[in-house]
């Protein structure tokens, strides 16, 4: 029993020890994974700091750009606005200017249109007196003509009795333009009893081919053909500055033309056609009145 006991005495210490160099070494290990925890958390703090920083920079960087960025935005912006604004100023002005010439021009036209109305009003007024004036002068003719015409009429009573007396033959046929004509002479004998009727102009002719013109009244004639046999003949007449032929013409047939400033017209008539050769007379109308 006793050796029993002092084995376990000797056996005691050895375990001791070894409980001991585990607990030393399990201190070991824990001092050596604070120290590790230790450098590990300051190395963690140490990169954290740095992060910070950099991450502060960076924001500051990336404050500083987005600020010069939005400054450079506002600044484009307000040139833009100053640009517009000149380019309304400037188009305003122009506007401004543009109004203000037309304007001036519009007053201009306007006083001339003005002076321009009253011109005419004058010149109406005047044209207006004018035709007063005429008007008066148109009745005092109308009386004379009225006068003149019961003055005729007296003469054609008076004249009757001659072409009874005379026994002249005349007569009334249709023109070559259709119109009635007055009376016709067929001879010298009803050419003087139409002259002395006295309603129109006669001028007797005799015209040849070997002349070139015949000036006969206030018209030229020119013989162009003459046909003894059928008793035609062509004639051309220059009235007004205007070259009217009248072709294939019978005797006793009254060539017809119109003359300015004549209702009733011209009558050409030839009593007689020989070779070359045709003889008759122009009527012309007494009063001349402008046809309308």
């Amino acid at each position: 029993m006793d050796n029993n006991q002092h084995e376990r005495h000797n056996d005691a210490p050895g375990g001791d020890r070894r409980i001991i160099t585990v607990l030393v070494v399990g201190l070991v290990l824990a001092l050596v994974g604070n120290v590790y925890l230790l450098v590990r958390a300051t190395q963690l703090n140490h990169d954290i700091a740095q992060m910070r920083e950099s991450t502060q920079a960076q924001i500051t960087k990336i404050g500083d750009a987005t600020t010069a960025l939005l400054e450079q935005r506002l600044e484009a912006l307000n040139e833009q606005m100053r640009g517009a604004t000149d380019a309304a100023n400037a188009v305003a002005k122009q506007a401004r200017s543009e109004t203000q010439r037309q304007s001036v021009q519009f007053s201009r036209k306007l006083e001339q249109q003005q002076q321009q109305v009253a011109t005419e009003i004058t010149q109406l007024k005047d044209a207006t007196t004018t035709a007063n004036s005429k008007l008066s002068e148109v009745s005092t003719d109308v009386n004379g003509v009225k006068t003149d015409v019961n003055s005729v009429k007296s003469d054609i009573a008076s004249t009757q009795s001659t072409l009874d007396k005379t026994g002249a033959e005349l007569k009334r046929v249709v023109g070559d333009m259709g119109v009635m004509s007055g009376l016709i002479a067929t001879n010298s004998k009803d050419l003087v009893a139409l002259r002395a009727l006295g309603e129109r102009n006669y001028f007797e002719f005799n015209l040849t081919k070997s002349q070139s013109t015949k000036k006969v009244g206030d018209v030229t004639l020119t013989l162009k053909k003459s046909d003894p046999k059928r008793n035609r003949y062509s004639v051309e007449v220059m009235a007004d500055d205007k070259r009217v032929e009248k072709k294939d013409r019978t005797v006793n047939e009254p060539v017809q033309l119109y003359v300015a400033e004549n209702r009733q017209p011209y009558e050409i008539v030839v009593n007689q056609v020989k070779k070359d050769e045709v003889i008759g007379y122009l009527s012309t109308p007494k009063v001349k009145i402008s046809r309308r």
